[in-house]
Parts: structure tokens; sequence; C-alpha cells
């Protein structure tokens, strides 16, 4: 059964920086596009940022541009979510999830699995 695992959220002040880690099990990994979506309460998912299979092409959000970076380890079957200067705007559930290919990245239908999701709260 594929899974996929986010940790490193928190509770951390404008300005900050957190490192959200995702997990997969299965072995579908290294051939899946990985993205970052997030949810604010009462708002619907929203893309971050994806990165391709090999880790060469990756997009953002024009909102988190410059300031998040999202990598990956396929020896750990890991993405990551590097993200600096967080402001309060930043506070949302923030989910890893998969897809076999690029086109179409942005939107959150084409995605599966889903991780459970990781709280990032940023106060000012």
């Amino acid at each position: 059964q594929v899974q996929l695992v986010e940790s490193g959220g928190g509770l951390v002040q404008a300005g900050g920086s957190l490192r959200l880690s995702c997990a997969a099990s299965g072995q579908f990994f290294s051939t899946h596009v990985m993205a970052w979506f997030r949810q604010a309460p009462g708002n619907g998912r929203e893309f971050v940022a994806v990165i391709s299979q090999s880790g060469q092409s990756t997009s953002y959000a024009d909102s988190v541009k410059g300031r998040f970076t999202v990598s990956r380890d396929n020896a750990k079957n890991t993405v990551y979510l590097q993200m600096n200067s967080l402001e309060p705007e930043d506070t949302a559930a923030y989910y890893c999830a998969a897809r076999p290919d690029w086109y179409g990245y942005y939107d959150p239908s084409g995605y599966h699995p889903w991780g459970q999701g990781t709280q990032v709260t940023v106060s000012s």
C-alpha cells in the first residue's frame, strides 16, 4: 500500500523557517512527480511547489517564490519543503501528493495518493 507521511510542521514566528518532510512507502516514488499543497480554514487546496521525478525541474506558486525551496532524495523516498521568511499568510495545513506526470501539476485533482497533512502556524 502506497503511503505518504508528512512531518516538520509547527508554530513559528514571522520571519522564521521550517523544513517539511514527506516520506513515501512503496516502489512508486522515483517515477512520480511530487508536490506540496496547502489549505487554510475556509479555503480550497492551494498549489505551493512541485518537483519532477529526477529533481531537475521545479515550479512554485508566486506567493512563495524566492522563499520556499522544494527538493527530493530518491534514495530516501523523501521530498522536502524548505520554508524561509515565513509570513502569517503561510499558516495552513500542508500536504504532499504524487502524480505520474508533469502536465497539469497545479491541479490537485490529478494527484494520488495524498499525505495526512502537517500544520504550519506562523505568528505575527
